[in-house]
């Protein structure tokens, strides 16, 4: 499978949308998507691929597609916004949640949905950041570095 598009994921209904390149047809991108849950496992589209059976030259299109699908098939009714706090870094997805003043992390690898975080416990956002970034820039010498998208709302 071709790098997952972490950068260009949305937050939809308890559920990440990452979009994808499928194929690529007389040098035109043909776009596709993964989802995970904030359900975990437990979700009924976690690490799914493209549920929706559809596919767009357009990445909002794919996205618009797989919000749809959701719309009319998504096991989650939540308030919250698990992905909010979710980073792209070394073209890695990092996503950090608060649970009780306590700070954890998901962490997906550019090229699968393999969640890959440590078990480790922190006491703020930056910190849990820092660690992950330290780890990251030591694994990937020499490689394109630094945190992009930011906390996303």
């Amino acid at each position: 499978m071709n790098q997952l598009l972490y950068e260009n994921s949305v937050s939809y209904q308890g559920h990440l949308i990452i979009p994808f390149i499928s194929v690529t047809v007389d040098g035109e991108s043909i776009y596709s998507y993964k989802l995970i849950s904030e359900l975990g496992h437990k979700g009924k589209f976690h690490k799914a691929d493209n549920p929706a059976g559809m596919y767009s030259a357009k990445i909002d299109i794919i996205i618009d597609i797989a919000k749809k699908h959701l719309h009319e098939n998504s096991d989650i009714v939540s308030g919250s916004d698990y992905f909010k706090c979710r980073y792209t870094y070394n073209h890695n997805l990092v996503i950090i949640y608060e649970i009780a003043g306590k700070y954890f992390y998901d962490h997906y690898k550019p090229d699968n949905l393999t969640n890959v975080a440590a078990p480790k416990i922190f006491q703020s956002e930056q910190e849990c950041i820092s660690w992950i970034k330290q780890g990251l820039d030591s694994s990937h010498t020499g490689k394109e570095s630094g945190f992009k998208g930011a906390s996303i709302g």
